[in-house]
């Protein structure tokens, strides 16, 4: 139990939804700024910010949860070493430092929420939603009660989040990237480039005889570390989530079904209109636009008469509940195709609709959904379930049982894997399918040892035990175990080595003054073309190296490029298109957007740097150390 309530005192959920805020943040903090000072630190307090201490187990917690995110997001494990070779070791401090700063500073200039802004925050809040879409007190009990707030200290925690975001959303304002950056980047982006090119394969690359005995096995010491047996370990682990416990579940029909009825109108497909409103000042003004279109007058000539475009009466072919206006939306589906309705008073004006194109929707069919509706139900029910499970585990735990003995007696199904290495496979090359994914149960389980007691992994809502119960080291294999593989390796690299040589003979051929047909016939392959390809481009049979070497080559130059060991390409740039910026397309406006984002990015880091220098921060850096595993 004392685990469990270990556990339970993490405010991860919290940094989560900062981490949206202020998710810019970890981009823009990439260069380390802040010096060290030593002085004043206990062995438990990792930095200070002003008057606020970041305590050595706050940020040992933050960092492990952070990391089993990226595990997560990118369906793959994250070991500790190579988070500190990313840098994100330092990422999440500067984070942490930055969002003590901003809390120091929203404190110094007195600002203020609204208990009703907080309510509303926490009201239309996903995560807290019910089935129904709707906020689900429940629900939003149990999943705080996870991660180890009460009601009272999540609502500060939000308060805390909605400050800092109000405080930086002020430093936006104003900015605007300048017309030669937004003319930059778009020619960087949409150069254009054509090339014809020729393909070396292993037919090009001649007989190659097999190794004798000697040859062999003096490739074999000279590579020896590419075929060592990796470390192995054997693993146990137990999952306790919404989803697993709620495989287990019995859900009525009429539970489901009450469900479906709630939920019909979404779960279907809703009729679509193509609608069309033009807004007067007044419903006089209007009146006598709609008498003109019932004389014979069309739509589109009053859209013409008063200087409008298409674009600027057409909402598009939409449903219902797309229509920001609910008069407009009224008016829209009750009319029929072609008819133009009554003046209507909207929200901006009073408006004329006219309905186009009418596309019946599709009603939601229970039999089809009800399994998922099932589904649904029960993992939702299973929720509350967790924290319950959670806390048997930890005492099974706490009292000496293993992993496996306290998921049994739970009723719990536990994994047991014989042999797994870092990687996540198994001894036969093969991925241990019975890992679920994103779990990074592996990369926790090399990090410890037989006979530790570790803590739980935040999982999916729920949480995920798991111990080592043996170890095979690393080891050398001999020649016999792997003589196939070190032949067929021995073979790529001589394939490999002969079509480079080739390669870089054709080209000096072709930069003398030969023609890259005349090559390619000379040795029996054909030439293709690759024509309009940008450097973001995939065009068909061309590999990203390619593209890559073809942008870093001038018009008529002649390059080369490697799409893997047993395929070389040979290239020539036919052509260099440079294209005109059109400052008022859609691309243009995205680009902006994007800029936009980036100055806003580094207006924030200059801020944030400012006010820790102003405030004070200072960083124990041994501590640090320790919370990130760089000291073992």
């Amino acid at each position: 139990m004392l685990r469990g309530i270990r556990k339970a005192s993490s405010n991860w959920l919290g940094k989560t939804v900062m981490t949206v805020v202020m998710g810019v943040l970890i981009v823009s903090f990439g260069v380390w700024g802040i010096g060290d000072i030593f002085r004043g630190f206990g062995q438990s307090t990792v930095a200070t910010v002003g008057r606020t201490e970041i305590s050595l187990n706050e940020f040992r917690q933050l960092y492990t949860d952070r990391l089993q995110q990226i595990g997560r997001q990118f369906g793959r494990p994250l070991t500790m070493d190579q988070a500190r070779a990313f840098g994100l070791d330092r990422q999440v401090l500067q984070q942490t430092i930055a969002e003590a700063a901003l809390d120091e500073e929203t404190r110094r200039l007195g600002l203020g929420q609204s208990d009703e802004d907080i309510r509303r925050a926490i009201l239309n809040d996903p995560n807290f939603k019910g089935l129904g879409g709707t906020f689900d007190a429940q629900r939003f009990q149990a999943v705080i009660r996870q991660f180890g707030y009460t009601e009272q200290r999540y609502v500060a925690e939000q308060r805390r989040v909605l400050l800092r975001r109000q405080l930086v959303s002020s430093l936006s304002a104003g900015l605007e990237p300048p017309k030669s950056m937004i003319e930059v980047f778009t020619r960087f982006q949409n150069e254009q480039r054509s090339i014809e090119y020729m393909k070396l394969g292993p037919a090009q690359a001649g007989t190659i005889d097999p190794p004798s005995p000697e040859t062999l096995a003096t490739y074999f010491e000279d590579h020896k570390a590419q075929f060592r047996a990796p470390e192995y370990r054997k693993i146990a682990f137990a999952v306790i989530t919404p989803e697993e416990l709620g495989k287990w579940a019995e859900v009525s029909d009429e539970d489901a079904k009450k469900l479906f009825e709630q939920t019909k109108d979404k779960l279907g497909t809703p009729e679509k209109r193509q609608v069309q409103q033009m807004v007067f000042p007044n419903v006089e003004e209007a009146q006598a636009a709609r008498n003109r279109v019932t004389s014979g007058s069309s739509f589109d000539d009053l859209v013409k008469e008063r200087g409008l475009k298409s674009a600027d009466v057409d909402l598009g072919l939409v449903p219902k509940s797309a229509i920001l206006d609910p008069a407009v939306a009224d008016a829209a589906f009750s009319l029929a195709s072609g008819e133009v309705s009554q003046p209507v008073q909207g929200r901006f004006g009073v408006a004329l609709v006219r309905v186009d194109k009418i596309e019946p929707g599709a009603e939601a069919n229970y039999t089809n959904l009800a399994p998922e509706l099932k589904k649904q139900i029960a993992t939702e029910r299973a929720r509350n379930q967790v924290a319950t499970l959670r806390d048997k585990m930890e005492d099974e735990r706490g009292g000496g049982a293993s992993v496996v003995e306290a998921a049994q007696k739970l009723g719990l199904t536990p994994v047991t894997i014989d042999a797994v290495d870092r990687s996540g496979r198994l001894p036969n090359g093969q991925t241990a399918s019975n890992i679920p994914p994103g779990l990074d149960v592996v990369s926790q389980a090399f990090s410890s040892d037989v006979g530790v007691d570790n803590d739980s992994i935040s999982f999916r809502g729920g949480y995920v035990w798991y111990e080592v119960l043996g170890i095979t080291p690393s080891r050398e294999r001999n020649i016999d175990e792997v003589r196939d593989q070190v032949e067929t390796r021995w073979r790529d690299d001589q394939i490999a080595s002969r079509l480079r040589a080739k390669a870089t003979e054709i080209v000096q051929k072709i930069e003398q003054g030969g023609k890259l047909p005349d090559e390619a016939g000379g040795i029996g392959v054909k030439v293709e073309a690759a024509t309009g390809f940008k450097r973001d481009g995939a065009p068909a049979g061309v590999p990203s190296s390619t593209v890559a070497a073809a942008f870093r080559t001038a018009k008529d130059g002649v390059g080369q490029s490697s799409a893997d060991g047993n395929e070389w390409i040979i290239f020539r740039v036919t052509d260099v298109i440079d294209p005109p910026v059109d400052f008022a397309s859609d691309a243009i406006k995205r680009l902006k957007e994007q800029l936009d984002r980036s100055l806003t990015d580094e207006q924030i880091a200059e801020y944030v740097a400012k006010l820790e220098k102003d405030i004070g921060t200072t960083i124990n850096q041994a501590a640090f150390a320790q919370a990130t595993g760089a000291n073992q």
